[in-house]
């Protein structure tokens, strides 16, 4: 048994996992299989949960749910197919060097400093003990706060690097509210909770002003700790709060959030906290605040403690967008 199989066992890691990989179209079709029978096989055989995401999308996400073996077992199904298909590409091939397999998991960004270590000590550990190359990407994938990680090598380096990515990943869970990377369509509208639909990009590009109305049932959410967050809104809000130029072909507002502008005007906000609660507002060494900065690309400031008050003044400033999501993010916490 390997130094970290039995990390793996010991350390009382059997617990149930999600993990998620971005794929393109055609390995997403390699691992359905012929009337679907290849992904039914690994279903029954590692017993875990695999779903693949809807839509016409060129990427895809794939989520494996279930205790940690299972997990490990799905991933060496998926790996060795993922070889095989290279066996099969190269066999009218003149290519003599065989390419590695290579898997790209989404993280959530928060997590990804615990997978770089110190100084890259810990991805630097991961690599020289599994052989496997890997490779954390340095921007948020669009529209969240995840990160693509990218796993290249054999399938056995593969599975042993997911081992020791499920450690680092269980020993720090993610901090405060992740928006998940949700592949788009080429050319979609976005929906939102509530019913409106919003087609920035073909709008934009038409020079179309309308927005589109769709009706939707109920909002998607995502449960997230102990509260909810309404998906296309907050993904929308931190695409807005993240972009510093306006949608000029939309003028300055914004159909899904009436009001809002993502232009450069600067707008201060106010709020008073009971002195209580600040301390998880502000994290352990000021990590919250600062993700909460990061995430809405607002600035905080938060005024020192006066004599006989048991509230705390936090000045918040950026754009509107910066600071809905900031408030929302300050609530959230």
């Amino acid at each position: 048994m390997s130094k970290s199989d039995s990390k793996v066992t010991e350390g009382g890691l059997n617990v149930t996992l999600t993990i998620r990989l971005l794929m393109h179209g055609k390995e997403v079709g390699s691992i359905i299989g012929k009337k679907g029978e290849t992904v039914k096989k690994m279903r029954e055989e590692s017993s875990a949960r695999i779903n693949i995401s809807e839509g016409s999308c060129p990427e895809r996400i794939v989520t494996i749910t279930g205790p940690t073996d299972a997990i490990f077992k799905a991933f060496s199904m998926i790996a060795h197919k993922f070889e095989e298909d290279i066996n099969a590409s190269m066999t009218n091939s003149t290519v003599t060097s065989k390419p590695p397999v290579t898997l790209r998991l989404v993280v959530p960004a928060s997590q990804c400093g615990s997978l770089i270590g110190k100084g890259g000590s810990k991805i630097k550990e991961i690599r020289e003990t599994t052989g496997a190359q890997v490779q954390v990407a340095g921007d948020m994938l669009p529209n969240s706060t995840e990160r693509a990680v990218t796993i290249s090598g054999t399938p056995d380096a593969i599975i042993q690097c997911v081992k020791q990515i499920c450690v680092v990943m269980l020993e720090s869970p993610p901090k405060g509210a992740t928006i998940p990377y949700r592949p788009k369509p080429a050319s979609a509208p976005v929906i939102f909770a509530g019913g409106q639909v919003r087609a920035d990009t073909i709008l934009a590009s038409a020079g179309n002003h309308s927005v589109l109305a769709h009706h939707q049932p109920a909002p998607a959410y995502t449960i997230q700790g102990q509260y909810a967050i309404p998906h296309p809104d907050l993904t929308k809000l931190h695409q807005l709060a993240m972009q510093h130029t306006p949608f000029t072909p939309l003028g300055q507002t914004t159909p899904g959030f009436p009001g809002l502008d993502a232009s450069g005007q600067t707008n201060s906000h106010e709020l008073t906290i009971p002195n209580d609660l600040i301390g998880c507002i502000i994290g352990r060494q000021g990590s919250k605040i600062n993700e909460i900065r990061q995430m809405s690309g607002a600035q905080i400031k938060i005024a020192n403690a006066t004599e006989g008050s048991t509230e705390r003044q936090v000045t918040i400033t950026g754009s509107p967008a910066n600071i809905s999501l900031a408030q929302y993010l300050i609530n959230a916490r």
